[in-house]
């Protein structure tokens, strides 16, 4: 089945829609979303968007803040442009229907988390992300411009690699994607003028993860397998605390928590972070997250507790409804006792590289949100950064994809059909099930909150091993949802792995005990990986 439109957005959360309904304005949109509509990283977002509105605070302010937890690779020319383009952002969410929290009539809520010299996070409660989600989906379906397909998942990016004469003399160019349709068990032949990668993250190469289960690296792995550069891949975010219960799938316990004046202790009730950072419980998220990791390993604990019983119930439950209406479900009643708390993989600050209009290096493809690489992060991202730089670099993405898409048809070559031919042994998939399990067990072991050159080697084998079985049975047999994730999520962690064996230093979010020092002489640069176009 073959399907044309002139923009293709690969998934529906905050950049994906952000992008869809700026550029309905200037033809069709098609977005292909995995499950559900909503279902996305945006929707499990509690904190909410970085932005300068308080007289007190600055553009400057936000702008060094950022840098600082960037612990100096930032871009700053994109840094600046975010936060200086953050206002504009959120007053767009705003007429858009997006309803955050405020403090009388007129005035945004203003909260506090790690790493922010002020206040200056605009939330919804802390179910920000679900608002937003809300807001941009009713937009998006009242759009006639915009057809929304759900339980339809990207396979690979249509290149030069799926036309018979697989012509790289001019670069390589974007033509769409294949795609299954999960309902019917189809693939799909989506061709395109622009496509966009807006698939989020890629938490669940990791065992312990906030991230929900169809943060699998999609657009990376997709982009990285048709010739696009990607970086920074060693930078993946641990959020300090995630709740730690066995029924729990690591539900997060928002930054602004502890912006509110939660405190971090041990099992012995001893208040620890002023032993790691002068800013304690609101040093950056890298600092807290190391630290939160070697009090469990000094005391022999499987977690630590977050205080916040100190303060007034009822603000509790004004503030945090969701966390606390979902720690209720696990019998923490976090007005009266400590809520346990561990690390889990949080946020990937690499990504498919893009420049200040969203393009990759392969024409006709665009990269918007934490697919992307825009540089803002650099080593650690800033809390409340991420919505931000979805929200601000979709305009001129649109902008470029909107100058491009004219006339495409008529340049449009030859794209082979998907083959439905293949075997599917059961029997043998049951292994490959395992096999995902395993990835994700050996890069929290491995390549986790401290690495070193002996874990990241012991990964690199047992990955690669892994992943080369999966190609192999991905190239016999017939194509399932399943396969493809467990497919990304093992180029996702080979990306990961041979970023973090290639930095020797430690630098914000990637940590080794081989090279414990930051070494801004050899190593302030970003890390690049690509494979030759065949």
């Amino acid at each position: 089945m073959k399907l044309d439109t002139d923009f293709l957005v690969i998934g529906s959360g905050i950049a994906g829609l952000s992008f869809a309904l700026s550029a309905a304005k200037f033809g069709n949109v098609c977005i292909i979303t995995k499950k559900e509509d909503k279902e996305s990283n945006t929707n499990y977002a509690q904190g909410g968007i970085a932005s300068v509105f308080d007289n007190a605070d600055s553009f400057t302010n936000h702008i060094q803040d950022t840098l600082d937890a960037g612990a100096g690779i930032c871009h700053e020319d994109s840094v600046r442009f975010m936060v200086k383009n953050g206002p504009k952002a959120i007053k767009k969410l705003i007429d858009i229907g997006v309803e955050f929290s405020l403090t009388d009539s007129e005035h945004l809520d203003l909260g506090k988390e790690g790493g922010h010299s002020h206040s200056r996070i605009v939330h919804s409660h802390d179910f920000t992300g679900r608002e937003i989600e809300r807001a941009l989906i009713h937009q998006a379906k009242t759009n006639a411009n915009i057809t929304i397909l759900e339980n339809h998942i990207a396979i690979d990016l249509i290149t030069q690699h799926q036309t018979p004469g697989k012509d790289f003399s001019k670069g390589i160019h974007c033509w769409g994607a294949y795609a299954l349709d999960t309902d019917h068990n189809v693939v799909k032949t989506i061709l395109s003028g622009a496509t966009v990668l807006a698939s989020g993250g890629c938490g669940q190469v990791y065992l312990h993860t906030t991230n929900p289960t169809i943060a699998t690296g999609d657009g990376m792995a997709m982009a990285y397998r048709a010739g696009a550069r990607i970086a920074n891949m060693e930078f993946m975010q641990f959020h300090p605390t995630s709740l730690f219960h066995s029924e729990s799938k690591s539900f997060l316990i928002s930054e602004a928590v502890r912006g509110f004046g939660a405190v971090l202790r041990d099992k012995a009730g001893q208040p620890f972070m002023k032993k790691y950072h002068t800013k304690r419980e609101l040093a950056p998220r890298d600092i807290v997250a190391r630290a939160i990791d070697h009090e469990m390993k000094l005391n022999g604990e499987s977690c630590v507790f977050l205080d916040l019983t100190m303060k007034r119930a009822d603000d509790i439950i004004e503030r945090f409804p969701g966390i606390y209406n979902t720690c209720l479900e696990y019998k923490i009643d976090i007005t009266r006792e400590w809520i346990p708390v561990v690390p889990a993989a949080h946020y990937m600050c690499g990504g498919v590289v893009v420049n200040g209009e969203g393009q990759t290096n392969i024409n006709r493809l665009f990269a918007c949100g934490e697919t992307a690489f825009t540089g803002v992060h650099g080593a650690n991202r800033l809390a409340s950064n991420s919505l931000l730089e979805a929200v601000v670099f979709t305009d001129p993405a649109v902008r470029k994809a909107a100058s491009i898409i004219k006339g495409y048809k008529s340049e449009l070559p030859e794209v082979l059909p998907w083959s439905q031919e293949g075997t599917f042994n059961q029997d043998e998939w049951v292994y490959l099930v395992h096999d995902r399990h395993v990835i994700r067990e050996v890069m929290w072991d491995y390549v986790g909150i401290m690495r070193s050159d002996f874990r990241l080697a012991r990964a690199a084998r047992r990955v690669d091993v892994i992943a080369s079985e999966v190609e192999e049975f991905y190239r016999k047999t017939v194509v399932t949802g399943d396969l493809i994730e467990l497919r990304n999520i093992a180029t996702v962690a080979r990306l990961i792995i041979r970023s973090a064996i290639s930095r020797k230093e430690s630098r914000g979010l990637h940590f080794t005990t081989d090279f414990p020092q930051r070494d801004d002489k050899n190593w302030k640069h970003d890390t690049i990986l690509s494979q030759p176009v065949l």
